[in-house]
């Protein structure tokens, strides 16, 4: 990645996930805690996506906390309880903070048991501790999921 791409995403925000033993680190960056907050809930947002699937269908999802921790915990407890009372499963996704409140749209499809794998569709995750901190010029959110 050359600089310049490197600069601009620390000015706009980023989100990728890291290996972490047998779990996975969720890591969000951006020029603000908040956008940092908002890119690591993208981040637990594509642990339970499947690129497999036809974007048909929107479903919209919303949760409410003034502790950031529990809002990461309640939004992917969101985002599974749609998975299974819609029965479908998601492949492209949008989310945004705004105060304590995080948002998002999300697109998919039926499980088709034919199509999709029984690995396609999480029953739940565990989380370790929030890191939310400045680091190197900008914002970096970090947490530690088992799915």
């Amino acid at each position: 990645m050359a600089m310049q791409d490197r600069e601009r995403s620390a000015t706009q925000g980023g989100w990728q996930l890291l290996p972490h033993d047998a779990d996975v680190c969720v890591h969000g960056w951006g020029p603000t805690a908040e956008v940092a907050f908002e890119q690591a809930a993208h981040a637990l947002t594509g642990i339970v996506t499947t690129e497999s699937v036809r974007c048909a269908r929107e479903v919209h999802v919303t949760c409410q906390s003034s502790d950031m921790e529990l809002l990461l915990v309640e939004w992917l407890n969101a985002v599974i309880y749609e998975m299974a009372v819609q029965q479908m499963l998601f492949g492209r996704f949008r989310v945004q903070i705004e105060a304590d409140q995080l948002s998002g749209t999300l697109w998919g499809e039926a499980v088709d048991r034919a199509r999709h794998a029984p690995a396609c569709e999480p029953k739940g995750a565990t989380y370790t501790a929030l890191s939310v901190r400045q680091e190197n010029g900008c914002w970096s959110a970090k947490c530690v999921v088992d799915v």
